[in-house]
């Protein structure tokens, strides 16, 4: 049973629509076997892992009479379960790296936000669809009409549907699909592909041809050409390397001419693919700096993260919600790939208020201790204007 056969009555019917976009607007998702790739894999899993590790908190931030801000963490536990479990089948962590995954793959993500009789979210689930429209009912209300693997087609509203995109650019809903970038290079690597696996079978093709000087049976030919075979050319032969033939047959090797592809034209073809995916060989084979990663973070993950942050925002809370501050955060540090020798310099941010200690200790991997979450300040240190005689 699917994800979505649970939610039969709740899928939505419109009658009358009309699609948004006239250019037969819709999501359609990449027949190109793209996933299958062993270079699209490890260009997309750094980015995927990354936005997995980051941690989804519900936060509140609200103004006090004094102008001072009342920042709550998870105030609401439904929202913090419903981040850290989604769903019955995954956690946080696996729903962030799937729908991170078809953002790669698709330049759209896609997942369902399931809300009990009060209009609370309670369960989201990621919807993996071959094609996606865009529909809107007289009354102005967006719709998405998937198909599914199934073939089934669920229709759901828009503001139940939490939509990742990339390449936004030629439709007014959806991501630009990469097939048209993608699909020269692919075929490429397909051919090498396939040009690599047809000179290994060719190790196995005739090497030597055998004319005989006299007129034989075929079941003669047969058995001299294996004699010829175990006694030259068997693994198990004893002879030294050289073969000896008399007049009644000429041996003469036959060189087989495989194509065999260019490395330099296979390892441009994946830079080429690595640097449509913004990333390079030091961040797939995990051989970066501390300056590599913060760069490639900048540029590829902080965005997607940003995007996640708001999505989240916008689908989980009313605009009445957010005016009340609610909001959510996915939080990753990129102090988690810095280097021991940073790491360590973090232990002067504690007494200054900046971190606490468990903060500290979570990037070093140690778990928190009691007490841990209280901020330090220095004796020496104090607010400007306080307890000064300056004016």
């Amino acid at each position: 049973m699917g994800f979505f056969d649970r939610f039969r009555n709740r899928t939505v019917t419109v009658s009358k629509y009309k699609l948004i976009t006239d250019e037969g607007g819709g999501f359609y998702a990449w027949n190109g076997n793209l996933y299958q790739s062993d270079i699209v894999r490890s260009a997309i899993r750094p980015k995927v892992r990354a936005i997995g590790k980051t941690v989804g908190k519900h936060i509140r931030e609200t103004i006090k009479p004094d102008g001072t801000k009342d920042i709550k963490v998870n105030p609401e536990p439904y929202i913090r379960f419903l981040l850290e479990e989604p769903n019955p089948y995954m956690t946080g962590q696996m729903l962030q790296e799937k729908l991170a995954t078809q953002l790669e793959l698709n330049n759209n993500a896609f997942a369902y936000i399931n809300r009990d009789e009060n209009g609370y979210p309670m369960e989201i689930y990621p919807i993996t669809a071959t094609a996606c429209e865009a529909l809107q009912n007289n009354q102005g209300e967006t719709f998405l009409k998937f198909t599914l693997r199934t073939g089934r087609d669920v229709t759901f509203r828009y503001t139940d549907i939490i939509h990742l995109r990339k390449d936004f650019n030629n439709n007014e809903i959806f991501g630009d699909s990469p097939a048209q970038a993608l699909a020269p290079l692919m075929e490429i690597v397909n051919t090498t592909d396939q040009g690599i696996v047809k000179a290994i079978k060719n190790s196995n093709i005739i090497k030597w041809l055998l004319k005989f000087n006299q007129t034989l049976r075929p079941e003669d030919i047969k058995k001299q050409t294996k004699e010829f075979v175990n006694s030259y050319l068997s693994i198990e032969s004893d002879t030294v390397g050289a073969a000896a033939t008399d007049a009644k047959v000429d041996a003469t090797q036959v060189e087989p001419k495989d194509y065999v592809p260019n490395a330099s034209q296979m390892d441009k073809t994946t830079q080429r693919i690595y640097s449509f995916f913004n990333t390079n060989d030091k961040i797939v084979q995990g051989k970066y700096s501390e300056d590599d990663w913060i760069s490639y973070y900048e540029v590829s993950v902080e965005p997607d993260v940003i995007q996640l942050s708001g999505e989240y925002t916008r689908k989980l809370f009313s605009r009445r919600e957010r005016g009340f501050g609610n909001k959510i955060i996915f939080e990753s540090s990129n102090l988690n790939f810095a280097s021991m020798e940073t790491k360590l310099k973090l232990v002067q941010y504690v007494d200054r208020g900046i971190m606490n200690p468990n903060e500290v200790r979570a990037i070093l991997n140690m778990a928190p201790r009691e007490g841990g979450d209280t901020y330090v300040l220095r004796k020496d240190t104090g607010q400007i204007g306080k307890g000064s005689d300056e004016e």
